[in-house]
């Protein structure tokens, strides 16, 4: 694994999905021992989303915008040799390939489920003009790793947050006064002072990314730690609504059966009455059959007994 397979990889992906994918690549460089890659694929830049449109439209039509580039030197070359009809026809050229590249990028966008803005189409449109107009600009387009629109506007260029192959404009691309040419020496010592100054800015840039990817993780990190706690404060509520619950089906069914236990206690003791009301009941009825017996002897005694006359 290399930053640029991985760069590869990750300007290939949708917008959302660039920051968690970044996250698990530095990981796995580190989890491999290259921190020093797992610090690089850090400083990697998600991309606008006008930025991505123009890295998907490179991937879908590489020839399309290396045609773009290409027209973008011929019309400096027309430019230089004043071929004014050469010039026009090329210009009227460009302005056709702009707008269908254009039409093609917000296609592009919308099949892969983000349909570009009328706003974002316009920096999409501005990006390809940038890459026409310089050559510095044509290179990261090609590169299909933008991380934000390219402007022709001022000296407002992109840059691959990678390898910076879009630096601002170089002195030379405007019309400047010729300076006066010095010693070697002095001459020496002002490269020497471009060079730390270039070494100096490309410094800062560096640790401006790195510090740009940490702030994006560490954003990530937060959102994802406050989705955790939505998610366990729900489960909270929903666990104490559910305790509140049987704790009070609980008290109805202690209430519940409190009540039956006090009925059956009832029917106990009514059941207990009603035994010795039918164990007195049945004595009554013995000694009452006794009686009748008693009695129907002693009239079966009077009707069978002889009967005595007087004499």
């Amino acid at each position: 694994m290399d930053l640029e397979e991985v760069a590869g990889e990750l300007y290939a992906l949708p917008p959302g999905s660039f920051v968690a994918a970044r996250t698990e690549a530095a990981r796995r460089a580190r989890a491999a021992g290259d921190r020093l890659l797992a610090r690089e694929i850090g400083a990697l830049g998600k991309p606008s989303t006008a930025a991505w449109a123009c890295n998907a439209l490179v991937r879908e039509a590489p020839d399309e915008i290396a045609g773009l580039v290409e027209l973008g030197d011929l019309l400096r070359e027309a430019q230089q040799t004043l071929a004014g009809d050469d010039l026009r026809q090329l210009g009227t050229q460009r302005s056709r390939l702009l707008a269908a590249l254009t039409r093609q990028a917000r296609a592009v966008a919308a099949r892969r489920g983000h349909p570009l803005s009328d706003a974002v189409a316009d920096q999409v449109e501005e990006t390809l003009r940038a890459a026409l107009a310089d050559p510095d600009a044509g290179e990261a387009l090609l590169a299909g790793r933008l991380t934000a629109p390219l402007s022709i506007r001022g000296t407002g260029f992109g840059s691959r947050p990678d390898l910076r192959v879009v630096p601002p404009p170089r002195p030379g691309r405007t019309a400047t006064a010729p300076r006066p040419r010095g010693t070697g020496r002095e001459d020496a010592a002002r490269r020497a002072a471009e060079e730390r100054r270039r070494a100096a800015q490309e410094r800062r840039e560096h640790e401006l990314a790195a510090a740009r990817g940490e702030a994006e993780e560490a954003e990530q990190a937060a959102a994802e730690a406050e989705e955790a706690a939505r998610a366990a404060a729900e489960r909270a509520g929903r666990a104490a609504r559910r305790q509140e619950e049987l704790t009070a089906r609980a008290e109805e069914l202690a209430a519940e059966l409190d009540r039956v236990r006090g009925e059956a206690a009832s029917a106990e003791a009514e059941a207990a009455r009603a035994a010795r009301r039918s164990s007195a009941a049945d004595r009554a009825a013995e000694r009452a059959a006794d009686d009748r017996d008693r009695a129907a002897a002693r009239v079966t005694e009077l009707e069978q007994a002889p009967l005595e006359t007087a004499d």
